[in-house]
């Protein structure tokens, strides 16, 4: 039986722009938003919008990742036909191996797609923060009789040539592709999801295969390939909420714009659009007598004793009686003992600050950075990290600033 759709999302991205982060995960299964991780919201918004089959194309430090997504139950895709699969790149007897590009990963995933004989291909990233309904893009794609549909948003001009951007007429239809461009002549950002028909993808990408000189890649050989052959290419524009996590900034602004869903627009209570996840199954979190919480997110499990303000706290986390947290986005596991202060700064998963340690400083005019403290690491008591630090390895103890 075919299906009408079916998703691949790409999710072998190193991450490399995260630093300590990403060094023993991929970036898709970086924690975001107190219960989640990365790929909890493209996972969610393919089964919001009817999409029951998935294959997530891994390749960078897929273990953590492969555990989580299991066999795909908590976003209801644990299904006999259809369904979540992994699909890491593999040793065939005529020797390819590790993902070359973008097309190049679902090239090498022909025969999974041709299980199921889809009419339309979506392409997904495993990396952007971003609630979509993907059938009123299939509705949209089918609507124009498109070959092939990107989704855009209008960035503001003077931020555009940081983006490859689409150029369109008044119809929507795409006439020209300008990649990263010192002259925009659009300011419609490609989010780097693609509709196409099926027979179409896989005609361009059994091209590009054959041709010695490609990057293997979307944006630098397959878009420009349809254009030169005037395919039927539409531009789809998204009002919501769209953020590419890829620097320590941006992903440390997303889980600050949780705190505020009104004006960020992006809401994780809405009960209409749920953003699923693989729960901690902890117990509940406990705050203590004498605590102070204060615009925050507080995930199960969390134990609070000192003072949480405008900061998103994972499950699994402690927090020491007289320990300041302010800014901060803190994964989970991680305990900040006695008198320690946390400002504007991300830890990572399973980290120990140590008693009167000071980790990260609220910005000023000269100095704005957002201190990074990586997995697994002990911050010694009365250690003291900079505002700009990227911390990978444990750090004794003393009044030294790091």
């Amino acid at each position: 039986m075919a299906k009408e759709m079916i998703a691949m999302l790409l999710a072998g991205g190193q991450g490399s722009r995260l630093y300590a982060l990403t060094e023993k995960l991929a970036k898709p299964a970086v924690p975001f938003g107190g219960k989640y991780r990365i790929i909890d919201f493209p996972l969610s918004n393919c089964v919001n919008s009817d999409i029951d089959t998935v294959g997530i194309l891994t390749q960078y430090q897929p273990l953590v990742l492969n555990e989580y997504i299991g066999n795909g139950q908590p976003w209801d895709l644990d299904r006999l036909y259809g369904g979540v699969h992994v699909l890491p790149p593999y040793q065939k007897a005529s020797g390819s191996d590790w993902y070359k590009g973008t097309a190049n990963a679902i090239y090498q995933n022909i025969s999974f797609i041709e299980r199921y004989d889809p009419q339309y291909v979506i392409i997904l990233s495993g990396d952007q923060i971003c609630k979509q309904d993907y059938s009123d893009f299939l509705k949209f794609h089918k609507e124009k009789n498109a070959e092939f549909s990107v989704a855009v948003m209008e960035v503001p001009w003077e931020e555009a040539s940081r983006f490859g951007l689409m150029v369109a007429d008044k119809d929507d239809r795409i006439t020209e592709f300008q990649e990263k461009p010192k002259d925009p002549k659009s300011n419609l950002a490609s989010m780097g999801i693609y509709i196409f028909n099926w027979d179409i993808l896989r005609k361009y990408l059994e091209e590009d295969e054959a041709d010695p000189n490609s990057e293997n890649d979307f944006g630098n050989n397959i878009i420009p390939n349809l254009l030169k052959d005037n395919r039927r290419m539409y531009a789809y524009h998204f009002n919501g909420y769209w953020k590419d996590v890829g620097t320590i900034s941006s992903l440390w602004e997303a889980n600050m714009e949780i705190l505020d869903p009104e004006h960020s627009g992006i809401n994780l209570f809405d009960e209409d659009w749920k953003i699923y996840s693989r729960n901690s199954g902890m117990t509940g979190h406990k705050i203590s007598a004498g605590a102070v919480v204060e615009n925050s997110m507080i995930t199960d499990g969390c134990r609070i004793k000192g003072s949480v303000k405008h900061s998103i706290l994972f499950s699994g986390v402690r927090v020491e009686k007289g320990a300041v947290i302010e800014d901060a986005v803190i994964m989970g596991g991680t305990v900040i003992k006695a008198g320690a202060a946390v400002k504007h700064c991300i830890v990572a998963e399973n980290v120990i600050i140590g008693e009167n340690a000071v980790v990260g400083a609220m910005p000023t005019e000269t100095e704005n950075g957002v201190a990074t403290v990586g997995a697994g690491v002990t911050i010694g008591d009365n250690a003291k990290i900079g505002p700009n630090a990227m911390v990978k390895n444990n750090v004794e103890g003393g009044g030294e600033e790091w």
